[in-house]
């Protein structure tokens, strides 16, 4: 019997056509997938990753496209989403696994704030700096705006006529409400009593400038670029002038998911510093440009996207220069989360009275912002990452920021919806 069973193996492999190669793979153990043993790899590698039509999904983009989630392990499919709500939304029901996401979202979602079903998420990765804008349509140019201080008359004029100001953000927990925010405080204006404060999201933000819709806009790139382009816009202000180096877009998980695939949490960051590490090579970033702006991605033109990245800034109102601080992916720790950085947005969640009661600064930071993970990934890597975990900053206005005291920051501030 056991000669016939010999036999009969070899008569299957010689009809299969089966190599001797082939032969050798055979008597592997069934785990064993090209060179590891698949309990080694992602516990999930197929990956859903959701992004928004801005410059700053371009990581990710290009983590796609280069092939470099395949080549540790994870099978990725890019979905293009309509809002941040969406983006939220699909990240919450579990139908995307990783997303683009405004720093302060993942906050908002942990603490159940602002209309956000309360979900837990986490920021190992943070994914951009710089590059964002607050944009003025193009009539008060010849006003010379530049400045809060500048356009507060204006915003008291139409005030007492009974037609404030409209100024736009894209989602009111995340980095470009703050930024609008933090800019009209700066010259003595309430977001919340002078003006109106509405939400449109990044791609829509151009066409509704266009119809009158609003007075400014705060966004990423390159819609900002686009107004110019238009000509019914310019740009005011960059938000690296208000804060060098200031957080933006973040890498997000849902704690849940996290702590079930470590591994696949981790296999997505080793293709994300990859990629981040490729963009951020100058000679790299019109390549990318000509991909990201492709119609599944941003869909606009290369040119609008380009020039910005490139640090050539053209504000739309006779100003140009060359600005070292465009939009960063890796250089100066550009992918840490700083734990100062999430007590940072937490006492602006107080300073604006989203909170009414000081928020649990530290347990909340420790539960969402995860630098331990990036630094595991970091070390397996080479890439050298900061010791610490705070540190403080002073944002264009000279007021310094102390994370070991937030409350005091919070309440510093003359304009503020503190109770």
């Amino acid at each position: 019997m056991a000669k016939k069973g010999k036999q009969t193996r070899r008569n299957f492999l010689k009809l299969s056509g089966m190599s001797s190669i082939g032969l050798l793979l055979s008597n592997l153990p069934a785990r064993w997938v090209g060179g590891v043993y698949a309990a080694d790899g992602p516990e999930t590698p197929n990956i859903r990753i959701g992004i928004i039509a801005l410059t700053d999904n371009s990581s990710i983009v290009m983590a796609h496209e280069l092939g470099l989630f395949k080549k540790y392990g994870i099978e990725s499919t890019i979905s293009k989403e309509a809002s941040w709500a969406v983006i939220r939304d699909r990240l919450t029901l579990g139908e995307n696994q990783a997303t683009h996401m405004l720093f302060g979202m993942p906050f908002a979602s942990t603490m159940g704030l602002l209309g956000s079903p309360k979900k837990p998420m986490i920021i190992p990765f943070v994914l951009n700096r710089n590059g964002q804008a607050i944009t003025l349509k193009k009539e008060l140019a010849s006003k010379g705006i530049k400045t809060p201080q500048a356009i507060k008359p204006l915003v008291d004029e139409a005030k007492k006529a009974g037609t404030p100001m409209t100024f736009a953000m894209t989602f009111p927990p995340g980095t470009h409400a703050m930024w609008t925010r933090y800019w009209l405080g700066a010259g003595g204006i309430n977001p919340d009593k002078d003006v109106t404060l509405i939400t449109i999201p990044p791609p829509q933000m151009v066409a509704n400038m266009k119809v009158g819709k609003m007075d400014g806009f705060c966004v990423g790139e390159p819609w900002n670029a686009r107004a110019i382009a238009d000509g019914i816009g310019y740009t005011a202000v960059t938000t690296q002038q208000m804060w060098k180096d200031h957080p933006e877009k973040v890498l997000a998980f849902t704690e849940e998911f996290a702590e079930k695939n470590p591994k696949t949490v981790k296999a997505i960051l080793r293709a994300m510093f990859e990629s981040s590490q490729h963009i951020d090579k100058l000679e790299n970033r019109p390549h990318m440009a000509e991909v990201v702006s492709r119609p599944q991605y941003i869909n606009t033109q290369k040119e609008v996207i380009l020039g910005r990245m490139l640090g050539d800034y053209d504000y739309g109102d006779g100003r140009k220069e060359k600005d070292p601080n465009y939009m960063t992916f890796f250089v100066r720790n550009t992918n840490f989360p700083w734990k100062s950085h999430g007590v940072w947005w937490l006492s602006q969640f107080r300073r604006w009275g989203m909170v009414k009661e000081p928020p649990d600064y530290k347990g909340l930071v420790n539960q969402v912002l995860r630098p331990e993970i990036q630094r595991e990934v970091a070390k397996e890597m080479g890439i050298s990452m900061p010791k610490e975990d705070m540190k403080k900053e002073t944002l264009f206005d000279g007021v310094e920021f102390d994370p070991s005291k937030p409350e005091e920051y919070a309440k510093k501030f003359p304009i503020n919806n503190i109770g």
